[in-house]
């Protein structure tokens, strides 16, 4: 294979972008098919796109033999089942996030994948900023020695009304199983377990509609505690202007804090564990000295470079930035908080009720 066909199923916002990314930024891959139910709106992108085979289902599309992979854009809760579609049409996967709306439904596309063999991505494109890069390679090497808590406010995702009102499905628990916890700060909460790895428990306080003329949540705080004494408090909102997105990791080497494209490193001259064994003077503390250590940028960003790593990683075996299957951890995360915002308990993630919180989230459509 020389070039990967992707057949694109939904075209509206973030479908459209991936074929024009498809198209300007990745020379191996073409969009060759595509799945627009609506007979206007197939006749209009018929006639921008005269190179590319429209058709009116996905079950058209995925056994047309005009494309390799599927790249699924279509509402939350029907990723699951056209992944897999796709899988059984023999294709290969790239899902937009999250993987889905509850985790039920993402183990089934999970096991489906499997027995596919075929490369299955999710386009969880923050990982490719070098920012969380660093980050990530920053604890996975030990530089910031063991990590005591990571404070994370991410209330930049402001959305007005008029983003809700934009589509019957948006914002609902039918149409996309919760609101800012499962849609936008899903890219966060999969960054959270890429860089720290999955909480063990989760404490949580959403409010539904604070802001917003919606069912869903609108505004969230998160309490993280993992077994190695690590703690972590998660706060996010569509309901404040001007946001902020601080991420804040307190360590025994200091304080690394990621804020405005920028990454800080505030570094004790001494371990603090190390200082506190050691030191005997009252008030005393560790010095410090402060480093930039922002990353530069190098090849492609965001949506492109996911959708150049899957490419790649169909024609040429290269390891998957966003691998498929580690889409439920962040869809776990998200219905973990939901769960104990409705609830009012502590959850436990490493043992998550998927029956029960379906059950929960049935009652809600």
């Amino acid at each position: 294979m020389e070039r990967l066909r992707f057949g694109v199923v939904g075209v509206g916002t973030i479908g459209a972008k991936h074929i024009r990314l498809i198209g300007e930024k990745v020379p191996d891959a073409a969009v060759t098919g595509v799945c627009i139910r609506s007979p206007e709106r197939r006749e209009r992108f018929c006639a921008e796109h005269p190179e590319i085979f429209a058709f009116e289902t996905a079950e058209e599309l995925y056994h047309s033999g005009l494309v390799d992979a599927a790249l699924v854009c279509t509402p939350h809760g029907d990723h699951p089942a056209q992944a897999i579609a796709a899988f059984g049409a023999g294709l290969h996967v790239l899902t937009e996030k999250p993987a889905g709306m509850y985790t039920a439904q993402v183990l089934e596309m999970d096991r489906a994948a499997a027995r596919s063999g075929r490369v299955y991505g999710i386009m969880y494109n923050q990982r490719a900023d070098p920012v969380y890069q660093k980050i990530r390679d920053m604890v996975g090497s030990g530089a910031l020695g063991g990590l005591k808590r990571v404070t994370w406010t991410v209330t930049d995702w402001y959305r007005s009304q008029a983003y809700h009102d934009q589509s019957p499905w948006h914002s609902t628990w039918a149409g996309e199983g919760g609101g800012v916890v499962i849609n936008q700060s899903i890219h966060q909460l999969d960054l959270w377990q890429w860089m720290f790895g999955m909480p063990d428990t989760v404490w949580a306080r959403a409010s539904f509609g604070k802001y917003h003329r919606i069912e869903v949540d609108d505004d969230v705080m998160a309490h993280f505690e993992y077994k190695n004494g690590l703690t972590g408090q998660y706060i996010t909102s569509t309901g404040e202007a001007p946001g902020t997105n601080r991420l804040e990791i307190a360590c025994d080497m200091g304080k690394l804090v990621c804020e405005d494209g920028r990454l800080t490193f505030y570094k004790n001259s001494v371990s603090e564990r190390e200082f506190e064994r050691e030191n005997r003077e009252p008030f005393a503390r560790p010095g410090y000295e402060t480093l930039d250590l922002t990353p530069e940028p190098l090849g492609l960003a965001g949506h492109a470079a996911i959708l150049e790593n899957f490419t790649s990683a169909v024609l040429r075996g290269t390891p998957l930035l966003a691998p498929g299957e580690e889409g439920i951890r962040a869809v776990t995360m998200a219905n973990a908080i939901l769960l104990s915002a409705w609830t009012g308990e502590t959850v436990d993630l490493t043992h998550f009720p998927h029956d029960r919180y379906l059950r929960l989230l049935h009652a809600r459509m």
